[in-house]
């Protein structure tokens, strides 16, 4: 039995392009909704073409992570995945979420947040931290969120963005890499 719920380790994405109206699309980016046709945000998930994640760059031991391509220039990016479950991030008394990035020093700086059911937000105290090499772990006191507002047991949102929410201004481009997203006690 693992220590820890499971939020998204992006393994069961696939590359499966079904006829329009068809079921069964499971696409990165038909979950995580980014800023793709619009002009406001940012944010792309995933490739344009198959494999649609990432499957070279991965952390632990799965075979595929979410690439993100962000672009701040007088936007916002973000990335958001409405949740099926968890749902209820009270379960089994965890207290913090951890997610794995990795940056690159090519990397505009730019400032990185999670924000759960839309609105309550909390950012990375690194400013730089679009630029932080290999794998790195964020975990987040889930105390952070109730705090804003957030019922903790009915959780239906989660946002990575980049840049300060609902604040576009100028800004840089960069590619980042997520992967195991989880609840821990």
């Amino acid at each position: 039995t693992a220590n820890f719920l499971l939020v998204d380790n992006f393994e069961s994405y696939d590359d499966i392009d079904p006829l329009p109206g068809e079921p069964g699309i499971n696409r990165i980016f038909d979950k995580w909704i980014d800023g793709f046709g619009t002009t406001t945000n940012g944010a792309l998930v995933g490739n344009a073409l198959p494999p649609y994640a990432e499957t070279s760059i991965v952390h632990g031991g799965g075979g595929q992570s979410m690439n993100y391509s962000y672009d701040n220039n007088l936007k916002t990016s973000e990335a958001t995945l409405t949740l099926v479950s968890p749902r209820d991030w009270t379960e089994g008394g965890v207290t913090k979420l951890v997610l794995w990035f990795r940056g690159r020093g090519a990397n505009s700086a730019e400032r990185m947040f999670v924000a759960l059911n839309g609105n309550a937000v909390v950012y990375h105290d690194d400013a730089s931290v679009t630029q932080k090499g290999g794998w790195n772990a964020w975990a987040i006191d889930l105390q952070a969120f109730a705090d804003q507002g957030v019922n903790l047991a009915n959780v239906n949102t989660i946002t990575i963005g980049f840049g300060t929410k609902g604040s576009p201004a100028a800004g840089g481009t960069g590619t980042m890499y997520f992967d195991d997203i989880r609840l821990y006690r």
